[in-house]
């Protein structure tokens, strides 16, 4: 059951009020004056607090008022303030919740219009709190995971890169191969660091290698060497990454962009530890532990006959999935701050801009584009024109009196089994959107 505090020294109203609630079940609590009202906040569990802005009887300035207000907000800023007024204090109570009093109501007031005001904010003030105590759990695991492993400055905020980067130190030790999926752009390199940071071999040589960018007659090379003439322009030896990474981590980036005669050549790798150059019989033999990281469904390479299936498995002992940055809204700003120079400040509107945004590059769009508005700021306040974002295509918007409220959205979700697809479609809105309301109401992702 909820409960409210009235803080007034009329009994009448008290009493008044007690009886309205009790037909909706709502408990409230009475303190005559504001330091009796202090007390029970102090020693009661309170909801919501309704006071006066009057209490001596000689007094009708509401002075009496913004002390308790204040008082009442500075030690607990989350809990939501009904001032009850007189019209002769109306313009102190509009002041005062211009400073964070939830609202206020005229004497005499409107039973049907007080009840709803109640019923809305104790319901906002009970979702403010467990989102609250979300984020300060979340903090604290971040701090905890922080101070046992290095998380080579990864900034995050989200639930989502939590547990990715948790799963990342959990198999660092192990010695066995990794595989990092995820949309370009989302962090997948930062991933592998983490891996490589807190594993037994963190001293020894770490090689990326950027599959998708090599010329595909020169992967093979790049990967395991060449000898001298091994192949037009071979005027030299080469020494390959494997051979390079020996005693250490090798990072794949898009490995799906391997060529089925490479991957021949990796899967015996990863099996043996032995290869040869382009050009040589002569078997060498490495201890190399590969973290490799894709963008592409490599089980649909798999079928179309584009990727080895035994590679596949080979490679994905262990899959840690990074999330695409629209699912990840928390990482958003963070993110973005990290990004601007020190001197920098971040318009509300941009903030805004910046949330609702698809990010359809992730978190390497994101360094860009705050890398541009830095640039275009003319007075080192970062605004929404500065952002260049206005003319991409945002989040999908829908009108605001068929904006889904958190009941709705989770009637949907349990009505279509917490398919999202499903879901988005029955409430005319993308699947971004969907999940961008999810996360505002802390609405768990069951069943995805």
């Amino acid at each position: 059951m909820s409960r409210i505090l009235i803080i007034d020294d009329n009994q009448s109203i008290a009493t008044a009020l007690q009886i309205l609630f009790s037909l909706y079940d709502i408990e409230t609590l009475h303190a005559d004056s504001p330091a009796s009202g202090i007390r029970l906040l102090q020693s009661e569990n309170i909801d919501l607090v309704i006071q006066d802005m009057n209490f001596s009887e000689d007094t009708t300035s509401g002075e009496e008022g913004r002390t308790l207000f204040n008082q009442i907000h500075q030690s607990y800023p989350d809990l939501p303030v009904i001032l009850l007024t007189a019209w002769g204090n109306l313009e102190m109570a509009v002041d005062l919740v211009k400073t964070g009093a939830a609202d206020y109501l005229t004497k005499p007031w409107d039973d049907t219009k007080l009840v709803t005001t109640v019923k809305n904010l104790i319901e906002l003030g009970q979702l403010r709190r467990q989102t609250n105590s979300m984020l300060h759990q979340k903090s604290s695991q971040a701090n905890a995971l922080a101070e046992k492993y290095d998380l080579c400055g990864t900034i995050f905020s989200s639930e989502a890169m939590l547990q990715s980067l948790t799963m990342a130190t959990q198999v660092a030790a192990a010695d066995i191969p990794v595989l990092v999926t995820g949309p370009n752009g989302c962090g997948k390199e930062k991933i592998a660091e983490v891996i490589q940071a807190n594993s037994s071999v963190k001293e020894q040589p770490f090689v990326k290698v950027n599959v998708g960018a090599l010329p595909v007659d020169l992967l093979e090379a790049e990967l395991f060497g060449a000898e001298a003439g091994a192949f037009t322009g071979a005027q030299k030896k080469r020494i390959g990454r494997f051979e390079s990474a020996d005693g250490g981590t090798l990072f794949l980036d898009e490995i799906g962009n391997l060529p089925l005669s490479g991957q021949i050549k990796l899967l015996r790798v990863l099996q043996t530890g032995e290869f040869e150059r382009l050009g040589s019989s002569e078997t060498r033999k490495v201890d190399v532990r590969v973290i490799s990281a894709t963008n592409a469904d490599l089980l649909e390479e798999i079928a179309a006959g584009k990727f080895r299936e035994d590679l596949y498995y080979r490679l994905n002992v262990i899959e840690i999935k990074i999330a695409p940055l629209f699912e990840r809204v928390d990482d958003i700003l963070p993110l973005a701050l990290h990004f601007m120079p020190e001197g920098y400040t971040l318009a509300s509107d941009a903030e805004k801009t910046l949330q609702d945004y698809v990010w359809p590059g992730n978190v390497r769009e994101l360094e860009n584009v705050m890398k541009r508005a830095c640039l275009l700021a003319t007075d080192n306040q970062i605004k929404t024109e500065n952002l260049g974002l206005a003319t991409i295509k945002t989040v999908d918007k829908i009108a605001p009196s068929n904006e889904p409220d958190k009941l709705e959205l989770i009637a949907a979700l349990e009505k279509n089994k917490h398919n999202i697809s499903q879901t988005a479609k029955q409430l005319g809105l993308s699947r971004q959107s969907l999940y961008r309301r999810m996360n505002k109401y802390s609405i768990p992702k069951e069943g995805l």
